[in-house]
């Protein structure tokens, strides 16, 4: 796909995203109160919850695309439920998070799809409610390096990763395959701190990384490097890439609670959805040095905050990706992706 069809691809998203958003926009109006103000009442449809109630969420607080969980503390959406939210930012392993989680030190999290199904396929107790937004992975090349915005030119390449279980890594890895490009033959993989891969690039040693915003996004502005494709490549376009686990024993007890902090989160990214810049200015103190607040709502313009999917979508596209992962041997061969998907997840929005 050409980036002009990309780019298409995400305007239509994003203008599907606001008419569906619509409904909410004078409650979300509202919420430009700041702490201190009277929350506006919850969406319609979704249930305040009769008593304040305190939760624990768990996220990366450097990873821009997390920018709706600081604007739904800030713009009152929490409160908007009864919720009383503790922000936790987890930087230890996805096993360790998802044990934190499953063990009840923390309630909830925001994280990549493609980080937790492998360690979800082991059995936590932690079940996906909702897909939060699509986009904020890239996999750029180095210009005078034969590479292009064909996925095939990868081939005989060496792209550098932070880690082997990265979520752009296994992304990447599954559309190179679907392009023809054995993940594991044709390609080699190596694993840098994100704040070598400049140094990386320039010695020769990498011709390509992967990575995700707003990193991703500086290393191309800054370096030229090519874009050769994002996350929102193809039928991807259509698919969330971060999803919010909830806490099993949270949803067998207490459904109502995991309700709301699923709308409350949805109507996050709704609301970022239709306001780049008040992300930004929200985000501003979490972020990463040197990303201004214009160059962070010109990043969020890229990515699909409208599509949360929940219930049935989700479950679909929860079965694609596990579906993917079998591919690239992420996912045990005899593991059925249909049943899978089912296990990990849980409809608590009626």
């Amino acid at each position: 796909m050409t980036q002009h069809s990309l780019r298409g691809r995400r305007a239509l998203l994003a203008a599907s995203a606001a008419l569906a958003a619509a409904p909410l926009a004078p409650a979300l109006a509202q919420q430009h109160s700041h702490a201190g103000h009277t929350a506006a009442a919850p969406a319609a449809g979704a249930a305040r919850l009769p008593e304040r109630t305190k939760l624990k969420l768990t996220w990366n607080a450097t990873a821009l695309c997390t920018s709706p969980i600081a604007v739904a503390e800030r713009e009152g959406i929490f409160d908007r439920y009864n919720l009383d939210v503790e922000l936790i930012n987890f930087g230890a392993s996805t096993e360790a998070l998802l044990e934190a989680i499953a063990t009840g030190h923390a309630d909830a999290g925001v994280g990549m799809a493609l980080r937790w199904l492998k360690p979800l396929e082991q059995g936590f107790d932690v079940r996906i409610t909702a897909g939060t937004h699509g986009g904020c992975m890239r996999l750029l090349g180095g210009k005078g390096t034969g590479i292009t915005e064909d996925l095939a030119s990868l081939r005989g390449k060496t792209i550098g990763v932070t880690d082997m279980a990265a979520p752009d890594k296994n992304f990447f890895s599954i559309l190179l395959a679907r392009h023809g490009v054995n993940p594991e033959r044709d390609v080699t993989w190596k694993v840098y701190p994100a704040n070598v891969f400049e140094l990386a690039l320039s010695r020769g040693e990498v011709q390509a990384i992967a990575l995700g915003d707003p990193l991703a996004w500086q290393f191309r502005r800054r370096l030229d490097l090519v874009e050769v494709s994002t996350n929102l490549h193809e039928d991807y376009a259509h698919r969330a890439c971060c999803v919010l686990g909830v806490r099993g024993s949270l949803i067998r007890s207490n459904r109502p609670v995991a309700a709301a902090l699923t709308q409350a989160l949805i109507d996050a990214q709704q609301l970022v959805n239709g306001n780049h810049d008040l992300a930004a200015r929200t985000f501003a103190a979490y972020a990463p040095g040197g990303v201004s607040v214009a160059e962070m709502s010109e990043i969020l313009q890229s990515h699909t905050h409208g599509h949360s999917p929940v219930g049935a979508q989700l479950r679909d596209e929860l079965q694609a990706y596990i579906t993917d992962l079998k591919r690239i041997n992420v996912i045990r061969a005899n593991t059925d992706p249909a049943r899978m998907a089912e296990r990990i997840s849980a409809t608590v929005l009626s």
